[in-house]
């Protein structure tokens, strides 16, 4: 596997107001939209990730629960808990998880 470019925003760092997120490029005579050399890189489909390592974190599957019968169902996963999860059901899901043998990433 090779190692993405940066996709940076053009003229971010010729003009200090410009931050280096990506925006794509509209302009009728853009070198960056048109793919010239030496103007940087554009997204496109061929950079994507290889499906077996999509929703991985070194090599260990993510995934995403919300409540208890997510939970139990990703066994061997490591775990987000959902951001819309209140405090005590986050403190039950998490005590689950411990003795389910799951990673919680955010607990």
């Amino acid at each position: 596997m090779f190692k993405l470019p940066k996709f940076k925003r053009q003229n971010s760092k010729a003009k200090k107001k410009l931050r280096t997120g990506w925006r794509k490029p509209r302009g009728i005579d853009n070198k960056l939209r048109e793919k010239k050399k030496g103007f940087g890189y554009m997204p496109s489909a061929g950079y994507g990730t290889e499906k077996k390592l999509r929703n991985t974190r070194n090599g260990v599957e993510l995934g995403v629960a919300h409540n208890l019968k997510e939970l139990e169902s990703l066994k061997g996963k490591s775990v987000f808990i959902a951001k819309s999860v209140g405090n005590k059901k986050r403190i039950v899901l998490i005590q689950k998880a411990r003795e389910l043998g799951i990673k919680v990433l955010n607990g």
